[in-house]
């Protein structure tokens, strides 16, 4: 069997992996919009099937009853007036909390664009009204003998109303908190004050529910938080480049969960120091209770109006407060970029959530070592070019091995051409005569084929790497490429790839069958299309390593030639 073939074998392999990857292990069909949604409170007024309060956890030790009649401050989703909205704007995130429930319907990054070009436009990770992705928190208060006061009068759900002291608020210059207070006031004196706490350079939201009994027995209830997803719109990214979009949750070992296994199959489960989130490319939003807490985790699927909305959740134990007395739950919400070491140091797992597959104990060293040496250059493509030349200095014996047996190859290549035109059609004695030519001459043909395959996981793992880093989005490099997590513009970077695998081709020994060798032709032209929808950083990565290819191909082959004429 010749190298060649096996090279082409290996390489379209490589390909085929990476579409498999992405498309089989994370992404099947996804749910199609039904209908279009208003941009406004209206929107939450269509509740799911099943009434106003089958988008609360199952109530299981704490029970929740069929909605009452409206009650001041308790007002279903269906009867209340829409909602007003409190503004919330630190110097990293824009926020918009619903005085209904006290939810966040809207989370922008000022310091995350949309685009390069658009400096003055955040990207925009929440909007309840438009996407149905939103962070809803309540509480529900445990049923304890009969009575004609219900539950939903003792503790807000994410459907009551909140009263709040200002529409907006700003963190002032200097100041490193912000603290916007919602209040809610139920039946028998009890209310409770929601407090979203937050921080200068941080996208943790910390909040808390205090609860205030000013009846003359105790109160018991618990606290649960969820995260809601609206219908997903499609698979968005280049060709074949698919990124995550859907749930996911630690419970010692991450876990993901994607919107159609929701749908198939919800979930319940004790959780103990773990949390639950919302993936999608580059960034995520993650419920972060205390390390100690202990919750029942659950999933859901809800037909709205909308279509199929997701909700993932905590439900926690349920807490007493006794008459005169003051009770807290307390729970941190993070909406932000994926990035690592911040997420490591909030919550054990929660860096997890930049998935680089089954490869992660390889990429997170190969990520490791990218970042060392970005802090060094400043530049995040010379970073990438570099990085390629220390994993080609540490492959480079092997790499070496490779192209010495593609050299000897290449040099017989008359000879094999000799024996082809010698036995013609007789491919039992051409075998032979090629067999017996490769023991002459010291010539193992699968020589470079361990080399090849050794370095395959590393690339996979560097590939996943580029991809799924958020440091590289919006990373430019030089002149025309602004982004290196988009596509190259111009088409410079893949044209040039392009034109290194054919000077590849050059290096190597020329195939025997006609066939295949039409085939080698065209592969340089099917690559570089394929990759003129890769990110420009995953391009520049190939094409470095192309060109320190040639370069060691080239010396090798050559220094081979000279021996075989002497």
């Amino acid at each position: 069997m010749e190298n060649q073939r096996l090279i082409l074998y290996m390489a379209l392999a490589f390909v085929l992996f990476l579409i498999w990857q992405a498309w089989q292990k994370d992404y099947g069909p996804q749910p199609q919009v039904h209908s279009p949604v208003p941009a406004t409170g209206e929107a939450l007024s269509g509740q799911p099937e099943g009434g106003p309060l089958s988008d609360l956890p199952s109530p299981e030790t704490v029970e929740s009853s069929e909605p009452a009649p409206p009650q001041p401050g308790v007002a279903s989703a269906e009867t209340a007036p829409p909602p007003a909205t409190v503004h919330v704007v630190t110097d990293t995130l824009d926020v918009e909390i619903s005085t209904r429930g006290g939810d966040i319907v809207r989370v922008d990054l000022p310091t995350y664009p949309v685009a390069w070009d658009k400096k003055d436009q955040p990207f925009r990770l929440m909007d309840l009204y438009r996407k149905g992705y939103g962070a809803q928190s309540g509480m529900i208060h445990a049923k304890l003998g009969s009575g004609s006061v219900s539950p939903q009068q003792l503790a807000p759900s994410h459907h009551a109303l909140f009263s709040v002291d200002r529409s907006e608020y700003r963190l002032a210059e200097g100041a490193d908190t912000l603290e916007v207070t919602l209040h809610w006031k139920g039946a028998q004196g009890v209310s409770v004050d929601k407090t979203y706490a937050f921080r200068r350079g941080s996208f943790l939201i910390e909040m808390s529910q205090a609860v205030h009994n000013g009846s003359d027995r105790p109160w018991v209830g618990s606290q649960y938080r969820q995260l809601r997803h609206g219908p997903v719109e499609g698979k968005k990214g280049a060709f074949f480049i698919h990124t995550y979009t859907g749930a996911a949750y630690y419970d010692g070992k991450y876990e993901k969960l994607p919107f159609d296994d929701i749908s198939e199959q919800p979930l319940s489960k004790p959780l103990k120091g773990g949390w639950v989130a919302i993936l999608q490319h580059y960034f995520v939003s993650a419920w972060v209770p205390s390390a100690d807490e202990e919750d029942l985790a659950y999933a859901k699927e809800l037909r709205g109006p909308r279509g199929p909305e997701y909700i993932i959740g905590l439900r926690s134990d349920a807490l007493t407060v006794q008459p005169g007395e003051t009770g807290a739950f307390t729970t941190r919400l993070y909406a932000g970029p994926k990035l690592q070491h911040v997420l490591a140091k909030i919550a054990e797992g929660l860096e997890l959530v930049t998935d680089y597959g089954i490869l992660t104990v390889i990429a997170k060293p190969l990520f490791w070592l990218l970042e060392h040496i970005h802090a060094l250059v400043g530049n995040w493509g010379l970073a990438i070019i570099l990085l390629t030349v220390l994993i080609k200095l540490v492959f480079y014996k092997l790499s070496e091995t490779s192209y010495r047996s593609m050299a000897k190859m290449r040099a017989v290549q008359p000879r094999m051409a000799a024996l082809k035109e010698r036995y013609g059609d007789d491919k039992q004695k051409l075998n032979q005569a090629m067999m017996e030519l490769y023991r002459t001459e010291k010539i193992n043909p699968l020589g470079g084929c361990l080399p090849i395959v050794v370095q395959i996981p590393v690339f996979i793992a560097l590939y996943w790497t580029l991809l799924e880093s958020v440091e590289l989005r919006q990373a430019p490099f030089v002149l025309w490429i602004h982004d290196l997590s988009q596509m190259d513009p111009y088409f410079v970077l893949p044209v040039l790839m392009g034109i290194s695998m054919v000077i590849q081709q050059r290096l190597n020994p020329a195939p025997l069958d006609p066939i295949q060798a039409k085939v080698m032709m065209a592969l340089p032209i099917v690559f570089t299309v394929f990759f003129a929808f890769f990110p420009s950083g995953l391009v520049l990565y190939w094409l470095t390593n192309n060109v320190l290819s040639i370069l060691q191909q080239w010396v090798i082959t050559r220094r081979i030639e000279q021996q075989t004429k002497g």
